[in-house]
């Protein structure tokens, strides 16, 4: 079985962009036969944004 490869999305905060591309890159990948990790990171960790959470929502993506 091969190692899965990762993909690591940054940004400043990790509080909006990088968790919300690795929540959309986890829902594309869903419908996929290869297998990644898809991790999200900041350089200078924060909470979440609230509307970050407010889009996924709608979105129906976690």
């Amino acid at each position: 079985m091969k190692d899965k490869k990762t993909i690591l999305f940054v940004c400043t905060g990790n509080s909006c962009r990088s968790q919300m591309a690795e929540g959309f890159m986890n829902f594309y990948l869903s419908t996929q036969t290869t297998q990644y990790r898809v991790l999200s990171a900041g350089l200078k960790p924060s909470g979440v944004n609230n509307n970050a959470i407010k889009v996924m929502k709608e979105k129906n993506i976690d």
